[in-house]
C-alpha cells in the first residue's frame, strides 16, 4: 500500500558516520531521504546497504554551496567532526560550519521544513563547570587550532537561533557528546577508532597526554533514537540539548577495556596532549530526559562489541 504521507527529509553529510545511520532510521520509519554529502569523510561504503531503496536518493553536494530542493525537514550534520580532518583544512571546516548553516537555514526558510542542527560538546570548549549543563557558556579558545570547529559550530547555533526570531524557521539545535559504533571512519583520530584499530593490528597503542582526561561515550543507535526525538518534539522546544552518555571514563580506562576484549598484545606509548584537547567531558542530559524521554541505555562493553566486530572485519579486509 502506497504511503502518501511520507515525509521527504534532507540529511547533510548522509554518508558519514552518524548520517548514515540516521538515513537508514528515517528509511525504516517510511519516509523519503535525500543524502547529500560531498564525500570528504562520508563514504559511500556507509549508504550502499541503503541504495536499493527507492525512497533513497544521493547527492553529490558541498554545502558550502545553495542547494535547491523541497522539504519537510533537514537535518544538518555535514562536517568534519575529528581533529585530524576538520584540522586537514580549518577554513573550509569554518565555512562548512557557517556557510553550510547559512544556505541551509535558507532553504528551511523558503520551504518551511523543520530544521536540526547538529551542533557539539567542543562548544563547552575546555569546560570549568562539569558535568556540562546547556546553561554553560563555554571557555573556548577562539584562535587555538581547534578553533575553527568550536567557534563554527558555536556561530551556526547563533544562526539558527537568529533564523528562529528572525524569520520563524522551526530550529532543533542538538549538542553532540563522544559517539562510537560501525561507520566510524578508520582513520579519524578519535579515541575509540585509534585505540581499537591499533589494538586489532598489534600496534602500538597512542595515549595522548597522561590518559587521565575523560570522555563520555554514547553508542550511536541510542544517539540517532535521540535526533529523532528532537526533531519530533513540540515546536515550542528548540534546544540546545546535550546528546550522549553520563557514564565517563578516563581514557586510560577506555584503553584497558579495549585491550582486553581484542586480546591485543599490543604496547603502549605517550605523546603530547594536542593543544586545547579538553580535559573532562560529560553531559548532564536531564533537559533530554524532562523534554525527550531520552536515555542511553547501552553499555560500554556492549557498544564496543559491536564496534570491535565492525572495526576487524575493515581489517581483515585490508579497508583500515
Amino acid at each position: 500500500m502506497q504511503n502518501y504521507h511520507r515525509k521527504r527529509i534532507i540529511v547533510t553529510g548522509g554518508a558519514g558516520f552518524l548520517g548514515s545511520h540516521l538515513c537508514k532510521k528515517l528509511l525504516e520509519e517510511g519516509n523519503d531521504v535525500i543524502c547529500l554529502d560531498n564525500f570528504f569523510t562520508g563514504t559511500k561504503d556507509n549508504i550502499i546497504p541503503l541504495m536499493d531503496n527507492h525512497h533513497f536518493e544521493v547527492i553529490r553536494h558541498d554545502v558550502v554551496h545553495p542547494i535547491f530542493l523541497e522539504a519537510d525537514e533537514i537535518y544538518n550534520l555535514a562536517c568534519p567532526a575529528s581533529p585530524p580532518h576538520y584540522q586537514f583544512n580549518p577554513i573550509k571546516t569554518t565555512k562548512t560550519s557557517v556557510m553550510g548553516a547559512i544556505n541551509m537555514l535558507g532553504l528551511a526558510k523558503r520551504v518551511k521544513a523543520k530544521f536540526l542542527q547538529a551542533s557539539t560538546s567542543e562548544v563547552y570548549g575546555d569546560p570549568e563547570v562539569h558535568p556540562q549543563l546547556e546553561s554553560y557558556w563555554g571557555n573556548v579558545n577562539p584562535i587555538g587550532f581547534r578553533s575553527c570547529y568550536d567557534e563554527g559550530k558555536r556561530c551556526a547555533e547563533t544562526l539558527c537561533f537568529d533564523y528562529h526570531r528572525e524569520n520563524k524557521v522551526a530550529i532543533k539545535v542538538v549538542r553532540i557528546f563522544n559517539t562510537y559504533g560501525p561507520n566510524m571512519h578508520p582513520n579519524d583520530g578519535r579515541v575509540v577508532s585509534n585505540f581499537i584499530v591499533q589494538a586489532l593490528k598489534g600496534q602500538d597503542i597512542t595515549i595522548y597526554g597522561d590518559g587521565s582526561q575523560t570522555r563520555s561515550f554514547c553508542f550511536v543507535s541510542e544517539m540517532i533514537d535521540g535526533f529523532v526525538r528532537m526533531m519530533n518534539s513540540d515546536e515550542e522546544f528548540t534546544g540546545p540539548v546535550n546528546m550522549g552518555n553520563p557514564g565517563e571514563f578516563t581514557i586510560k580506562e577506555q584503553k584497558k577495556k579495549i585491550v582486553e576484549m581484542t586480546g591485543s598484545k599490543s604496547n603502549l606509548i605517550y605523546k603530547p596532549l594536542p593543544h586545547d584537547d579538553p580535559q573532562q567531558r560529560q553531559p548532564d542530559i536531564s533537559l533530554a530526559k524532562e523534554k525527550l524521554g531520552w536515555e542511553p541505555k547501552i553499555v560500554l562493553d556492549e557498544g564496543l562489541k559491536q564496534t570491535i566486530s565492525y572495526f576487524d572485519d575493515l581489517v581483515r579486509q585490508g579497508r583500515a
